[in-house]
């Protein structure tokens, strides 16, 4: 899935992943993508609640040995 800013945030520990990809997202234009790996496993409901109550889209998550991407579309 291609993405507008790619955020690293792997081996952050709650809150910080999501503290980042308010950061982040803040820096894009609505519609863009931003694509965030971590490794915090409470980061996958953490993301999908902050992107639902924060108007934005979670628009896929997988994971691939033990790292967890997102990827979020702005609203």
């Amino acid at each position: 899935m291609n993405s507008d800013k790619v955020l690293d945030a792997k081996g952050l520990a709650c809150p910080m992943p999501i503290v980042k990809t308010k950061k982040a997202i803040n820096e894009l234009q609505s519609g863009q993508v931003l694509e965030i790996h971590a490794t915090d496993k409470g980061a996958k409901a953490d993301l999908a609640a902050w992107s639902n109550s924060g108007g934005h889209e979670l628009l896929l998550s997988t994971e691939e040995n033990g790292v967890l991407k997102f990827w979020i579309k702005k609203g």
